[in-house]
C-alpha cells in the first residue's frame, strides 16, 4: 500500500516504515497497523537480517527494538550512522530505562517509546520522521542540483564567480573587467550567464551557496 501524502511535488514517491524486532507478535502487530493505515512495512527479525536487505537505498524510517539479540538496536544504530544515510530511528523497548533512552537520542534517534505504546503515538512520531526525512532528502537534492550546475560553467565564468565571492562588498562589473582585462559588457553578459545557468535568483544568493559549499 502506498503512503498518502499532500506535497504534489516529491523528490521520493515513496517512503518506508522498515520494523526491526525479534517478537513475530510484536513485529505483526506494528505492520498490520500501519499497513491499515496506509503505510508501506516491511519488517526482519534481526538486524543482520534487516542490514542485508535486498533494497538498502530504499528511504523510509526504522522503528528498532532496542534490546534485540545478537547485535541489538544500539549497535545497529552506530552501523547506520556510519553508512551516512539518512534514516530517521523510532526505538522501542520492552524495558524502558533514562540510560538507554539518553544513548539512543544521543546516537541521532527521533524517539523512544517504552512497550506497550498506542499505535496511534507511533504514527505520530513515524510521521514527524517522515517530515524530517523529506526536508532532509530537499536539501541533499537542491545542494546535489546547485553543484551540478556550478560545475557547468565555463573557465571564464568561473573566474568571474570567484572574484564576486572574494570581495566582502559588492563588486562591480567594472572593477572585475579591470581584473580580467576585458570589457565591462562582456562581464555583465558573463553575470547574467551565470545567473542563468545556475537557476539563482541574484548574486547574493549566489555568493552565499558558493561561500557555504565551494565552487567546485
Amino acid at each position: 500500500m502506498t503512503e498518502q501524502t499532500a506535497e504534489s511535488v516529491d523528490p521520493v514517491p515513496q517512503l518506508t516504515v522498515f520494523v526491526v524486532d525479534d517478537d513475530a507478535d510484536v513485529r505483526a502487530a506494528i505492520t498490520l497497523g500501519l499497513e491499515r493505515r496506509g503505510y508501506v512495512v516491511e519488517s526482519h527479525a534481526s538486524a543482520r537480517a534487516f542490514l542485508e536487505r535486498p533494497h538498502p537505498e530504499r528511504p523510509g524510517c526504522l522503528v528498532l527494538d532496542y534490546g534485540l539479540p545478537g547485535m541489538n538496536g544500539l549497535e545497529l544504530q552506530q552501523v547506520l550512522n556510519r553508512q551516512d544515510r539518512p534514516l530517521p530511528i523510532i526505538f522501542i523497548s520492552g524495558h524502558g530505562a533514562v540510560p538507554q533512552a539518553v544513548q539512543a537520542i544521543k546516537g541521532g534517534a527521533v524517539d523512544f517509546l517504552e512497550k506497550p505504546f498506542r499505535q496511534s503515538v507511533l504514527v505520530e512520531r513515524i510521521d514527524a520522521a517522515f517530515a524530517q526525512l523529506r526536508d532532509l532528502i530537499s536539501q541533499r537534492e537542491a545542494l546535489r542540483r546547485n553543484t551540478a550546475r556550478l560545475a557547468s560553467l565555463t573557465t571564464r565564468e568561473r573566474q568571474i564567480v570567484r572574484h564576486m565571492v572574494g570581495h566582502p562588498a559588492e563588486i562591480s562589473s567594472k572593477e572585475i573587467a579591470a581584473k580580467l582585462g576585458i570589457s565591462p559588457r562582456t562581464v555583465d553578459h558573463h553575470r547574467a550567464r551565470i545567473l542563468e545557468k545556475t537557476a539563482m535568483s541574484s548574486a547574493a544568493e549566489l555568493i552565499a551557496f558558493v561561500q557555504r559549499h565551494g565552487l567546485g
